[in-house]
C-alpha cells in the first residue's frame, strides 16, 4: 500500500516540476480557507499571472513601437540658437602700398537662431517599413494568446493533481480506517478465544503500515495545492482548496471522443507564419531600396552681430533633394539574398515543427482512447473489488476468512480506486494539453 501511496506522490511531484513558479500576489490574509472551482482558479491566473501580465506590457509596447514608426512619415522640425562671445579677435596682415597693415576681423558678439523642416515626399523603403511594424504587433497579440492558452494548460492540470492527490488521500483514508476496524475486530475476538495472537499482531502491524500512507497522501495534497497557487500567481501562505474531485469529469470521459487534427489555431504554426510575413516584407524593402528617393526641407536663420549694439539678419533656404542608388558593392544584393536563405530556412523549421506537432496530436490522441479503456476496465474492477471486500468483511466476521483473506481484498479495492482515478487523472491531463496544442482557449 505504501508504494501505490509513493507512486501517486511521485506523480503530483513530477506533474509540479514541470511548471515555471509564477510570483505571488497577496489577495488574502488570516485563516480563511478560499474554495475555488476550476473556472474560478482560471480566472484568478489570467488575472494575477505575472505571465499575462508581461504579455499584456509586450502587447502595449509593440503598439507604442508602430505608432513610433509612422512619425517618419511627419515633418522633422529642429529649433536651435547660439551666442559666441569672442575674446581674441582674428588678426588679417594685408600689403597696403609696401607697408603691411594689421586689421583685426570679427565682432565681439555673435548670435544666431535658426529653424528647420523636412519630410520625405517619396520613400517607398520606408513606407514598407511600416507594415513591418504592423506585423510586429501582430506577433507579440498571437505570442500574448500563446502565452495565455499555455497558462490555461497549466490552471488546468495543476488543478486535476490536486484532485488526484485529494483522492489519493481519500482512499488511503478509508483504508486506514478499514484496518482500524479490522484490528478493533480482530481484538474482540482475540478476547474471546476465537483468534490467535498472530491474527491480532497482523492487524496490528496492517494498521502501523496504512497510518504512514495517509501522512503521504496528505503531503501530496499540501505540494499539489502549493504548485496550483504558484500557477495561479497567488500567495503561498493563503489557505486555498480546490473544489470537486476527478468523478465530476466522468461525463467528459465517457462521451464519444472525436480525435482532434486540426491545427488552424496552433499558436508556434501561426507565429511562423506571421513570420514568414515580416520576413517577405522585409524582402520587399530590401528590393525597393534600389528605388529614388525625394525629400523637402526648409530652414530660417536669423543672426546678429556686433560690438555694442547688434544687427539682426535674416535668411532662409528651401530644398528638394533626390537620391539615387547607384552602386553600393553588391551590400543590397547579398542582403536580398539572406533575407532569401532565411525565408526557406524558416520554412523548413515550420515543416519539423508542424510534424513534431502532429506526432505529439497522434500521441495525445491515443493517451485519450487509451484512459477511456482503462477507466472503463478500472470501473468494473472498482465494482467487483467493493463487493469482494464486503463479502470478505462479512466472512472474517463469522469466521470464515483469514485476515490475510481480508487484507488482500483491500488491497485490491485501493488498487483498482487509484487506477480509476489515475486514469480520469490522465485524461483530464491529456485532453488540456491537447487543447493547448490546438491552440484552443
Amino acid at each position: 500500500m505504501r508504494l501505490i501511496c509513493v507512486r501517486i506522490c511521485a506523480v503530483v511531484m513530477g506533474f509540479c516540476a514541470t511548471f515555471t513558479t509564477v510570483q505571488a500576489q497577496e489577495t488574502a490574509s488570516g485563516n480563511t480557507t478560499y474554495q475555488v472551482t476550476l473556472e474560478q482558479a482560471l480566472q484568478i491566473a489570467l488575472a494575477e499571472s505575472n505571465t499575462i501580465k508581461i504579455a499584456d506590457m509586450t502587447i502595449e509596447k509593440s503598439g507604442y513601437a508602430k505608432k513610433g514608426s509612422y512619425a517618419s512619415l511627419y515633418p522633422n522640425i529642429n529649433v536651435s540658437s547660439s551666442y559666441q562671445r569672442t575674446l581674441l579677435k582674428q588678426v588679417m596682415v594685408m600689403d597696403m602700398g609696401g607697408q603691411p597693415m594689421e586689421i583685426k576681423v570679427g565682432r565681439d558678439n555673435n548670435i544666431s537662431a535658426s529653424a528647420s523642416a523636412s519630410m520625405p515626399l517619396v520613400n517607398v523603403q520606408l513606407w514598407e517599413s511600416l507594415k513591418l511594424s504592423a506585423l510586429d504587433v501582430e506577433l507579440a497579440v498571437e505570442q500574448a494568446r500563446a502565452s495565455k492558452v499555455s497558462m490555461i494548460s497549466q490552471v488546468k492540470q495543476a488543478f486535476y493533481a490536486v484532485l488526484l492527490a485529494k483522492e489519493s488521500l481519500e482512499v488511503m483514508t478509508q483504508v486506514y480506517e478499514n484496518a482500524q476496524a479490522n484490528y478493533q475486530k480482530t481484538l474482540d475476538r482475540f478476547n474471546v478465544g476465537k483468534a490467535s495472537e498472530l491474527e491480532k499482531l497482523r492487524a496490528q502491524v496492517n494498521v502501523m503500515n496504512t497510518e504512514p500512507n495517509v501522512s503521504s497522501a496528505q503531503n501530496a495534497v499540501m505540494l499539489a495545492t502549493w504548485q496550483l497557487k504558484a500557477v495561479m500567481g497567488m500567495n503561498l501562505d493563503v489557505d486555498l482548496e480546490a473544489v470537486g474531485n476527478l468523478n465530476d469529469y466522468t461525463d467528459a470521459l465517457l462521451t464519444p471522443y472525436a480525435s482532434e487534427d486540426d491545427l488552424s489555431n496552433n499558436s508556434s504554426l501561426l507565429q511562423f507564419d506571421i513570420q514568414d510575413r515580416m520576413l517577405e516584407s522585409t524582402l520587399r524593402m530590401q528590393k525597393k531600396q534600389y528605388l529614388p528617393t525625394l525629400a523637402a526641407s526648409i530652414n530660417y536663420n536669423y543672426s546678429a552681430m556686433g560690438d555694442e549694439s547688434l544687427r539682426w539678419f535674416p535668411s532662409s533656404t528651401a530644398a528638394v533633394s533626390l537620391n539615387i542608388p547607384v552602386f553600393d558593392g553588391f551590400q543590397k544584393h547579398y542582403s536580398i539574398k539572406q533575407s532569401k536563405i532565411n525565408r526557406d530556412m524558416l520554412a523548413v523549421q515550420r515543416e519539423d515543427t508542424e510534424r513534431q506537432i502532429r506526432i505529439a496530436m497522434k500521441n495525445y490522441n491515443d493517451r485519450i482512447a487509451l484512459c477511456v479503456k482503462n477507466y472503463t476496465a478500472a470501473h468494473s474492477t472498482v465494482e467487483v473489488a467493493q463487493k469482494s471486500y464486503q463479502i470478505s468483511e462479512k466472512m472474517y466476521e463469522v469466521g470464515k476468512a483469514t485476515l490475510v483473506e481480508l487484507n488482500d481484498a483491500q488491497l485490491a479495492l485501493q488498487q483498482a480506486q487509484l487506477t480509476q482515478a489515475q486514469a480520469i487523472y490522465e485524461f483530464m491531463v491529456a485532453r488540456a494539453s491537447l487543447d493547448e496544442l490546438i491552440g484552443k482557449e
